[in-house]
C-alpha cells in the first residue's frame, strides 16, 4: 500500500508540473511589481536569486514522502531588504505558488524548504541584524539570525545578560521562537516565546504589522503557534534575562545496572528542583572494544556557584554522587559552548550556521510525561537502543517558570502537570527508501511502545520537534476538523483559537504547509 501511495503522489505531481510557473515568469513578475509604486516601494534589485538545483534536500530532515517527491523550488530568494519579501509574496499570490520561509533550516520534516506543490523559498539568511538595548534589557532580532549569533552578540555586549532559548546554536530564531523554544534556562526564565514582547509581521497583503497594529490575538498566535501559518515574521523583540557572572555546569555519565535506577530517580526530582538548576538526561549508544553499549549522561546548568550546587545536589539527588571536582564554574556564554560539546573552542564557533548532523538523515518524535515511568520501561528502551547505531533520547525537566504560566497564555500548552518532555531521534546516512523505512519503522515501534507511559487524550507533542506521523493537511481545502487530528496534539485547547486567528489574518489560507493552521470562521 505504501508503494501504491507513492506512485499516486508521483502521478499527480507529474500532472501538476506541466503548469508550474517558470523561473523566467516569476522574475518577470518581480520586475513588473518593482516598477509599480502601488505594489512596492523602496525596492532594490540586490536580492540574491538562486535557481532550483539538482542537489538532494538538506539532510536535516526525513520528511518521509517529500524527501523523494518534493518539487524543486522555482527559485530561492535571499532578500537583503524587507521590501523584497513583499514583492515575493505578491508574485507568489499572482502566479499561484506557495511560499516557504527559511530561517535556519532545522525543521525536522523539511516544511521550510520542501513542498509537493509549486513553491519558492524565501531564505532570510541576509536579514539577521541584532540590536541590543541594555537600558531596556531588550533586543530586536531579525528572523534570519541564529541562536548562536544572538548568544554571541549578547555575550559581547554584557557579562550579566543572556537569553533563555535552545541549546543548538545553528537553529534559526524565526522557527524556534514561533514554536515555543525549550532551553537550558526555561525552568528559570520560561520558553523563548515567553520572553517575546513585540514582533514585526508581513501579512498576505505585504503589510508590515507590529504588536499594536496586528492585535493581541495575532501576537499571541506567533508566540508558539507556528508563525509560518500567519505570514512572515521579519523580526522579534525579546526581553533579556539577567544571569550571574559565574554559572556551574557538570556532566555525569552512567552505564550498567545503576543507569536505569538513576534515570528512574531523576524523574521524581527533575521538575521539583530549584528553578536555577536544570538537569537533563541524554540516552544514546557508545561503541568500545567492538561492542555496542547504551550510556546515559546527566548534563546540567546551575545559575550559581559550585558552593551552592553541591549542598543542593546532596539534599535532592545524592544518588548521583556529585562532587565539587565534577563541576566547572564558567560564564553563561561558556555554558552555551559546554552544552554543544565545544568547551574551550573560540566563541566564534557559535557563528557557524552549519553546526548540524553531518550527512545524516533523521526521524524525530516527541512526548510529554506526567508521572514517572517504571524502571523496567527504561530497561526495554536500552534493549531497543542496542539494535541501532545512532539512537537518541533526550529527557528535559519542566516545572519552575514553565508551570507558572497558564496553558492558554500562549499557544504552547504543555505546562503545569508535565514533569518532563522527551525527544526521540534516530539517524542514518544512506538516503534510500529502503534505508529510510527501516529506521522510521524502528522509531515508530519505539513510539508505540511508550504510549501507556506518556500524556494522553491527546498525546502531547512539541511543534519544534515536527512529526508528520501525527497527521497532515492535504491541501488548501483541509478542514479545521480534519486538522484537529494533529493540531490538538501540539496545541491542545489552544488549537481552536489559532484557527480563529488564521481566519482573520489569512482567510484564503495562502500561507500553508502540511501542518499549518487551517482557517476557522
Amino acid at each position: 500500500m505504501r508503494d501504491l501511495a507513492l506512485c499516486l503522489i508521483l502521478f499527480f505531481l507529474a500532472k501538476r508540473v506541466s503548469s508550474v510557473p517558470t523561473k523566467e515568469q516569476f522574475e518577470n513578475c518581480l520586475s513588473t511589481i518593482s516598477k509599480n509604486p502601488r505594489n512596492l516601494t523602496n525596492y532594490t534589485s540586490d536580492s540574491r536569486i538562486i535557481t532550483a538545483s539538482s542537489n538532494s534536500p538538506s539532510p536535516d530532515s526525513s520528511f518521509l514522502n517529500l524527501n523523494f517527491t518534493s518539487l524543486k523550488p522555482i527559485l530561492t530568494l535571499k532578500p537583503k531588504f524587507e521590501s523584497e519579501i513583499k514583492k515575493a509574496i505578491l508574485c507568489s499570490k499572482k502566479l499561484g505558488v506557495q511560499v516557504r520561509t527559511l530561517s535556519g533550516g532545522h525543521d525536522y520534516e523539511g516544511l521550510s524548504y520542501l513542498s509537493l506543490t509549486p513553491f519558492i523559498i524565501i531564505n532570510l539568511v541576509n536579514l539577521r541584524t541584532i540590536t541590543i538595548n541594555l537600558t531596556e534589557e531588550t533586543a530586536w532580532i531579525q528572523s534570519g539570525a541564529t541562536l548562536g549569533e544572538l548568544y554571541y552578540k549578547i555575550a559581547k555586549t554584557s557579562k550579566v545578560h543572556a537569553f533563555a532559548a535552545g541549546t543548538c546554536p545553528s537553529v534559526g530564531v524565526g522557527g524556534h521562537f514561533s514554536g515555543g523554544g525549550l532551553g537550558a534556562m526555561m525552568r528559570k526564565h520560561g520558553l523563548a516565546s515567553d520572553s517575546v514582547v513585540d514582533a514585526r509581521l508581513m501579512d498576505v497583503n505585504g503589510r508590515i504589522l507590529n504588536r499594536r497594529t496586528m492585535g493581541e490575538d495575532v501576537f499571541w498566535a506567533l508566540r508558539g503557534g507556528g508563525a509560518a501559518s500567519f505570514g512572515v515574521v521579519l523580526s522579534w523583540k525579546v526581553k533579556l534575562a539577567r544571569v550571574p557572572e559565574k554559572v556551574t555546569c557538570f556532566i555525569s555519565h552512567s552505564m550498567g545496572a545503576s543507569m536505569n535506577k538513576l534515570v528512574h530517580r531523576w524523574q521524581y526530582i527533575g521538575a521539583e528542583l530549584d528553578e536555577d538548576l536544570f538537569i537533563r538526561v541524554i540516552i544514546d549508544n557508545t561503541k568500545g572494544g567492538g561492542q555496542r553499549r547504551v550510556q546515559t549522561a546527566f548534563q546540567a546548568l546551575f545559575l550559581g556557584g559550585v558552593d551552592k550546587l553541591i549542598p543542593l545536589m546532596n539534599q535532592k539527588f545524592p544518588e548521583l554522587g556529585l562532587q565539587a571536582q565534577d563541576c566547572k564554574e564558567m560564564s553563561w556564554i561558556e555554558s552555551v559552548m559546554f552544552f554543544i560539546w565545544k568547551s574551550g573552542q573560540p566563541l566564534e564557533t557559535l557563528l557557524n550556521r552549519d553546526l548540524r548532523y553531518e550527512d545524516l538523515y533523521i526521524k524525530a518524535k516527541s512526548d510529554f510525561v506526567q508521572k514517572p515511568i517504571p524502571e523496567n520501561v527504561f530497561e526495554e528502551v536500552n534493549k531497543r537502543f542496542l539494535e541501532k547505531e545512532t539512537p537518541l533520547m533526550i529527557l528535559e525537566p519542566l516545572g519552575g517558570k514553565i508551570s507558572e504560566v497558564s496553558e492558554s497564555e500562549s499557544p504552547y500548552p504543555h505546562r503545569r502537570g508535565n514533569i518532563y518532555n522527551i525527544q526521540y531521534m534516530v539517524k542514518w546516512r544512506v538516503n534510500t527508501v529502503e534505508e529510510m523505512n527501516k529506521h522510521v519503522t524502528w522509531m515508530r515501534m519505539l513510539y508505540d511502545y511508550m504510549t501507556p507511559y506518556v500524556s494522553s487524550s491527546p498525546r502531547g507533542a512539541y511543534l519544534n520537534y515536527r512529526d508528520l506521523d501525527l497527521g497532515n493537511n492535504t491541501g488548501s481545502k483541509t478542514s479545521f476538523e480534519d486538522a484537529r487530528v494533529w493540531g490538538e496534539k501540539y496545541y491542545r485547547g489552544n488549537f481552536k483559537k489559532l484557527g480563529l486567528v488564521k481566519g482573520k489574518i489569512d482567510p484564503a489560507n495562502f500561507f500553508r504547509n502540511e501542518q499549518s493552521i487551517p482557517p476557522l470562521f
